[in-house]
């Protein structure tokens, strides 16, 4: 069955396919979004910050302040709305990300096709499956080539099944049999083609499905905890359970002390507020999930949220070569038969000689008629220029059986049956060594043509083999490709040019210390040709697969530290690659599209799926996958991972940082007995809204650093609250916190009252957190560098929150909310320039570490 046949099956117009997507989606979408909602709403209800600011607005209560009250209550407000808006940005990225991880499916609709989610297949859709590919939706086999599937998720049976198609198209009504059983017409969603390809009628889709009604959900996108949350957790535990004991702790004194349990409860409560880091989770939901989101704008999809912090550790990129180095757009670049050579330029169109029209005719009939692969394609292609008689192309002919590519031989067989003879005709092409040994050649003539093969492979090209043969029709197939009567008809020369972007995206990595692998199943020299023009370092020096076979574990790790090509690689012996090399110690991403590139993806530590030519086994067994197949956009993505976890160091410091002099000057009056304390919940509360969406909004939206990429790796382990950022962490907080403090207490010298102190101290700390957004979003430049930096947060966070302050110090009904009262603008100013002064010292630091060379992050 051809596409134009298979397309004549389709009964379904354009406005009838999007009646039936507007028929099953909305609703479920809406129902959808309605439980995110709840969910968002109900973790914020839950939070302890909410709580605890909750318990203040009790207690200001009874203690007669309906005023303060009521004010925490809007802050309560304004605090869920922030949080609701954030979680919900999260939300989105991640509903984003889970449609685009959610199963491919190639479907035909009009005669034409293209590749949809699976949500969007509709029954009646025709759906075409490769090898490697799940099953997208419930259906029944139209037309099928040696089809098998596994069908162990719905049954359990380990065996595949084979399956045969329906022999008419009316019989495809028939209701659908349960799953299992051999030779079957029923195709069911979730079950793995293991070989063959097929077309099929979608029947059920959705929870419509077997699989939906045992409910079992694929492809689904989840909220794993990675290993950075997991750190966080500890640490948040850790500090909340301080902050408790403080809590406690402050209540008694308080209480022991003043005789004012009420207040002393109210003191204890500001303290807690004040130490609960509960910004730490937020940001890293935040940072991961708009990280997962911000990657796949560089054509990368982050399956599981860890490959979003492995990225910047990465110290080795495995690629392929076809189609990710190359652009896998194959054309045939020259043939060989008998000693004779013919170069053929794609722009000019030359009459093939007579001698190479049999070459190129076999090769076409060791090819699908219908063909996927690029190879298949150039062949194809070159039968459709008219370069060859119309005699030499057989339309009519029917293919009864395909010899897979294996790991034993490295070749593809067809067998045909011609309409008007009585024997089939085999053809076979494939690795040119594989197709020599199933013709027998003898020694002499395997040296004449290996030297051709140098030849062009010299050159950079694809060399593969071609070769026909005869069997007799009476006479059962046999089981294997070798067991033909092959004879050797030539040499056929691929090219594949290299993408324009490798050789640049190839030079940042060795620039950033990583080191680019490139494994391919072409022979050495056309891989060394590959690795120069790309700029691979050591690109004459390769190992072969033979060579991979040959060697123990110990030699094979000591071989691949240096070597940079490897060459006849099959899928099995990648494994034994990303093995040898975390045993060195590595960090390795390994690109793979096929099913048996399943367990080296599993195995490297970032496991990178093509997105286009990839089977969907390759796909679920990696933490990343493809969009484009290209090269460049693994080095973006690792650029991309890089600044994300650069950022989220920024962030946290940022986090420790500003709640040292809030905790400082909330301890610091109960402990020495102040007539006052200084900052109330309401003040705490103003801080919260400053710092939630300074840390999860402008750091997370921060460009990187400028020559992220010119440095090394960052070790695997090394944790986000390093002895350096800790070290920065608490001079930060402590600088602010003694000029606030000397603010307060200089404020009492001169006269102030304490309202107007309190003021002064508000005025200072605000302005040394705002200083500190600024010093952070850069480690290595200047703040008045960072400035001219865009990020389209800053401005508008520094600017709202410069207004509320400047109205809350101004305005007299908000100064008694605050319980501030009226201040100089010279006192106001003066403490502003206080706190902005709280980061001379880390811009000194800087200027110091940029002379030696060395940086902060």
């Amino acid at each position: 069955m051809n596409e134009r046949e298979i397309s004549a099956l389709k009964g379904l117009t354009p406005a009838e396919v999007k009646d039936q997507l507007r028929k099953f989606g909305p609703n479920q979408i809406q129902d959808q979004q309605k439980r995110g909602l709840f969910k968002i709403i109900l973790e914020v209800f839950t939070e302890p910050m909410f709580l605890l600011l909750v318990s203040c607005g009790v207690i200001y209560l009874v203690l007669g302040e309906p005023r303060d009250a009521i004010m925490l209550l809007f802050f309560v407000i304004i605090m869920m709305i922030i949080t609701i808006i954030q979680e919900g940005k999260t939300e989105k990225s991640l509903e984003a990300l889970k449609n685009l991880s959610s199963p491919r499916a190639l479907v035909i609709r009009d005669g034409e096709r293209f590749t949809i989610s699976g949500p969007e297949l509709v029954p009646d859709d025709l759906v075409v499956l490769s090898e490697g590919e799940r099953v997208p939706a419930d259906g029944i086999l139209l037309w099928g080539t040696n089809l098998s599937i596994d069908e162990s998720l719905l049954t359990g049976e380990s065996v595949s099944v084979n399956k045969v198609p329906v022999e008419t198209y009316e019989m495809s009504d028939a209701a659908m049999a349960r799953p299992g059983g051999e030779d079957s017409p029923f195709v069911f969603s979730g079950s793995l083609v293991v070989s063959g390809q097929c077309v099929y009628r979608v029947r059920a889709t959705g929870e419509k499905t077997e699989m939906g009604r045992i409910g079992t959900a694929l492809g689904s996108l989840v909220k794993e905890r990675t290993p950075l949350q997991n750190e966080t957790g500890k640490i948040v535990r850790y500090i909340f359970i301080l902050a408790a004991l403080m809590c406690i702790l402050i209540m008694v004194v308080f209480g022991i002390t003043r005789g004012n349990w009420l207040g002393g409860i109210l003191a204890g409560i500001t303290l807690a507020m004040a130490m609960l880091p509960e910004e730490f989770p937020v940001v890293l939901t935040v940072f991961l999930a708009l990280g997962a989101w911000r990657i796949s704008k560089k054509h990368v999809l982050a399956r599981r949220m860890s490959a979003v912090e492995s990225l910047g550790a990465a110290t080795i990129l495995c690629s392929d070569k076809t189609g990710t180095i190359t652009q896998n757009k194959m054309s045939i670049a020259g043939l060989w038969v008998d000693g004779k050579e013919f170069d053929i330029d794609p722009l000019q169109k030359k009459t093939l000689p007579e001698d190479f029209h049999e070459l190129v005719e076999w090769g076409i009939l060791a090819s699908r008629k219908d063909p996927f692969d690029p190879m298949e394609k150039a062949f194809v292609a070159l039968g459709e220029s008219s370069v060859i008689d119309a005699g030499h192309l057989h339309p009519a002919w029917d293919i009864i059986r395909e010899y897979p590519l294996s790991r034993e031989f490295l070749s593809v067989t067809n067998v045909w049956k011609p309409a008007e003879e009585n024997c089939l005709n085999v053809a076979a092409k494939g690795a040119p060594e594989t197709i020599m040994d199933l013709c027998h050649l003898e020694p002499s003539v395997r040296e004449n043509i290996s030297a051709q093969i140098s030849k062009m492979a010299e050159q950079g090209l694809r060399i593969l083999g071609v070769a026909s043969g005869r069997y007799d029709l009476g006479h059962e197939l046999p089981p294997g490709q070798h067991d033909f009567d092959f004879k050797f008809l030539g040499l056929v020369a691929l090219a594949d040019p290299i993408r324009p972007a490798v050789p640049g995206a190839v030079k940042l990595c060795h620039e950033a210390g990583i080191r680019v692998v490139m494994i391919t199943g072409d022979y050495p020299k056309t891989a060394s040709n590959i690795a120069r023009q790309i700029g691979l370092a050591n690109p004459d020096v390769s190992i072969t697969g033979a060579e991979i076979e040959t060697w123990s574990e110990t030699e094979l790790c000591e071989r691949v530290k240096d070597c940079n090509v490897f060459a006849r690689v099959v899928p099995e012996q990648k494994l034994a690659l990303v093995q040898a090399l975390k045993a060195n110690g590595e960090m390795v991403a390994m690109t793979g599209d096929g099913v048996n590139d399943a367990p080296a993806l599993k195995a490297a530590n970032i496991g990178v799926a093509m997105g286009q030519r990839g089977t969907d086994v390759a796909r679920e067994a990696s933490a990343l996958v493809l969009l484009d197949d290209d090269f460049s956009s693994i080095v973006s993505a690792v650029q991309t991972g890089r600044r994300i976890f650069d950022n989220l160091k920024k962030a946290m410091s940022y986090i420790v940082s500003v709640h040292i002099p809030i905790a400082g000057m909330s301890i610091l009056p109960v402990v020495f007995q102040w007539k006052e304390v200084v900052l109330l919940p309401v003040h705490i509360v103003f801080l919260e809204l400053l710092i939630d969406p300074a840390c999860s909004i402008i750091f997370e939206g921060e460009p990187g650093e400028e020559g992220i990429m010119k440095r090394p790796p960052r070790k695997s382990d090394e944790s986000l609250f390093s002895t350096r950022t800790v070290t920065m962490s608490l001079l930060h907080g402590l600088v602010s916190l003694l000029l606030v403090l000397g603010t307060w207490i200089g404020a009492g010298k001169l006269g102030f009252g304490i309202d107007a102190q309190r003021a002064l101290a508000f005025v200072c700390l605000v302005m040394s957190n705002l200083a500190v957004i600024m010093t952070n979003r850069s480690w290595t430049h200047s703040v008045f560098y960072s400035a001219t930096v865009r990020n389209a947060s800053v401005p508008w966070i520094i600017g709202i929150v410069s207004i509320f302050l400047a109205l809350i110090v101004s305005v007299p009904f908000l100064q008694n909310l605050f319980h501030f009262s009226s201040v100089p603008i010279w006192a106001l100013f003066s403490a502003a320039v206080i706190g902005l002064l709280s980061i001379t010292w880390f811009e000194i630091v800087k200027v110091i570490m940029r002379k030696r060379g060395k940086s902060l992050i």
